[in-house]
């Protein structure tokens, strides 16, 4: 297949538009790899692609139940960011945003990523306070932030609410001025092309039902498609980790649940970038491309594995956005979802080798799976390929809970619902 450029392009409209090739192969499964990625989303795509254009490892099989970019990619908001102060995540996400800088350029596909900021309402002194000592420590790792007064929040984003008599005051903001947005969907699509192009088998309509063990090793899977072997396999599969850990009879310290989000028709731009209001409530919400606005707040409390969620979190979260932007209530809104979040005790992800000799773990997302795609692809692929962590992810081990080095950002404790 060709590169996709300007030249391309026109030269495919004279010809009405019907001589573009398959955008990748849809091959058979082999009998053996070198390596299977259970799993074909953003996650399972970046490390098969990384896996093969940095480490020369190109005999990898990604087996997805569904179809490509079907599950958690295609179901959440797309919001990219790194403002993270624990030594554990600032440079995991920061080298994130680095691959998201140059991502279209590395796939030669348009993901639209649009650094278009992203920022963080204070409503209070006591939290204006907490937002300058992340900002430092951001600005201490090398990641852009700034600290902006009410009247510099407004000015940013006039449609919040001014009132004199509003419930929760802005008092300010923590900035990222180059976090932002990029399309989900393309994003899926451009690392699924990529990765076909360096020998990448992509396998959809393939669930995998169990593991093939010789000993105490995994040496492969048994699909719906029949039994795969491959010298190592590794697992990003989001919610549905317990799911196919249980037949290991492994218990990973994760619960999942379902994260709602919502958009509503498009309307011209009102919203400059991305804007987060944690004071009373949780709510976020930016706009895409085609002018619909795109929220979500808190998880549904429950355990589930359903890809909807019920309407105590939806009242709650449009509660919260109405808050902050009264004008909202007069919005239509087009539709919503649900996506299942695999939650760890302290969210913080794991990327690690598994307990059990040839599997691979990649696990634990909570809020951050979308904006972690490149990098949790670029650092799983190094731990599968070198059977050890990277320096990047050497802080997401699983074995961090026994030992007692929890990666807890948001302190909340070791209550998976709570991050």
């Amino acid at each position: 297949m060709g590169r996709y450029n300007a030249l391309n392009i026109v030269w495919q409209a004279l010809q009405g538009n019907q001589n573009w090739q398959r955008v990748w192969r849809d091959p058979q499964p082999k009998a053996h790899y070198d390596v299977i990625i259970i799993g074909g989303g953003g996650h399972g795509l970046a490390t098969a692609y990384y896996l093969a254009k940095l480490h020369g490892i190109t005999r990898v099989a990604v087996l997805e139940k569904g179809w490509l970019g079907g599950g958690n990619v295609g179901r959440n908001t797309t919001i990219v960011r790194s403002n993270y102060m624990l030594d554990g995540n600032a440079p995991f996400y920061e080298h994130g945003m680095n691959l998201w800088r140059s991502m279209a350029q590395d796939l030669n596909y348009n993901v639209m990523f649009s650094p278009r900021g992203v920022l963080n309402l204070a409503h209070n002194k006591a939290q204006y306070d907490e937002y300058a000592r992340r900002g430092n420590a951001m600005r201490l790792n090398g990641i852009d932030a700034e600290i902006l007064s009410r009247d510099e929040v407004l000015q940013r984003e006039p449609i919040l609410v001014t009132s004199a008599a509003e419930r929760f005051p802005i008092f300010g903001g923590l900035l990222q001025p180059q976090a932002g947005n990029a399309r989900h969907d393309a994003v899926a699509w451009g690392y699924a092309r990529a990765a076909d192009r360096l020998g990448v088998d992509l396998i959809q309509n393939c669930e995998v039902v169990d593991f093939i063990q010789q000993g105490e090793k995994v040496v492969g899977v048994t699909t719906n498609r029949g039994d795969i072997y491959a010298d190592k396999v590794g697992m990003a599969v989001a919610g549905n980790t317990s799911r196919l850990t249980s037949k290991l009879g492994l218990h990973l310290p994760i619960e999942s649940h379902v994260l709602q989000a919502f958009v509503t028709e498009p309307y011209k731009p009102v919203i400059n970038g991305v804007v987060t209001y944690g004071g009373g409530g949780h709510f976020y919400i930016s706009q895409s491309n085609k002018g619909g606005l795109v929220f979500g707040g808190d998880i549904d409390g429950y355990n589930s594995y359903a890809q909807r969620g019920n309407l105590p979190v939806f009242e709650d979260v449009i509660t919260a956005g109405l808050s902050i932007m009264p004008s909202l209530s007069r919005v239509k809104l087009l539709r919503n979802w649900g996506g299942i979040m695999d939650m760890s005790m302290d969210g913080s992800p794991i990327i690690d080798t598994g307990p059990i000799d040839g599997l691979y773990l990649n696990t634990g997302w909570c809020y951050g799976g979308f904006k972690a795609t490149p990098a949790s692809g670029w650092c799983f692929a190094y731990t599968i390929a070198n059977n050890q962590a990277h320096a990047l992810n050497k802080a997401f081990t699983l074995d961090r809970f026994a030992k007692g080095y929890a990666i807890d950002e948001k302190g909340a404790g070791p209550y998976p619902k709570a991050h």
